[in-house]
């Protein structure tokens, strides 16, 4: 398996997710070859993240009327291990890496129906100010979320 960046231990990082998305390709999403198009997984980690974020209340959050912060993502990448095809059936996994002040490091596993890994990502998330633009530190609540459901320790 090719060397990835951001993942030292492939088994341990593989491991360690608990959340997922269940995701069946599209025609749609298929090119001319019959595999899965090189951008789709960016949609893919959007959806999952989304349901994640739904799981730990922060999607409620944000989308509240009263609410002056939003998701937003700075930076994303994606490597691809094995082809997928339409009708696959995958799980997209999605867990927080890392926390800092505003932002989180996020990280992604797309595995097959035999369980074997088909493309994996991360991306930063930074919660924004919609009132200034800038990035807007992450609640004492959020942080408490955060620790008590994915099991990592906020970076200050």
């Amino acid at each position: 398996m090719k060397h990835i960046s951001y993942i030292n231990d492939m088994e341990a990082w593989k491991d360690s997710f608990e959340f997922y998305h269940s995701i069946k390709v599209r025609f749609s999403e298929t090119d001319m070859f019959g595999h899965l198009n090189n951008t789709v997984p960016f949609a893919y980690f959007e959806e999952a993240r989304i349901e994640f974020f739904n799981h730990l209340g922060f999607m409620q959050k944000w989308t509240e009327k009263s609410s002056s912060t939003i998701p937003v993502v700075a930076n994303q990448q994606c490597d691809y291990l094995k082809q997928v095809y339409f009708s696959e059936q995958l799980k997209i996994y999605v867990k927080i890496n890392q926390v800092g002040n505003s932002s989180m490091d996020i990280h992604y596993m797309a595995s097959a129906q035999d369980g074997a890994i088909c493309f994996v990502g991360r991306s930063t998330i930074v919660q924004m100010s919609t009132l200034t633009g800038k990035g807007e530190p992450w609640s004492d609540y959020m942080k408490q979320i955060i620790e008590t459901s994915v099991n990592i320790h906020c970076m200050s």
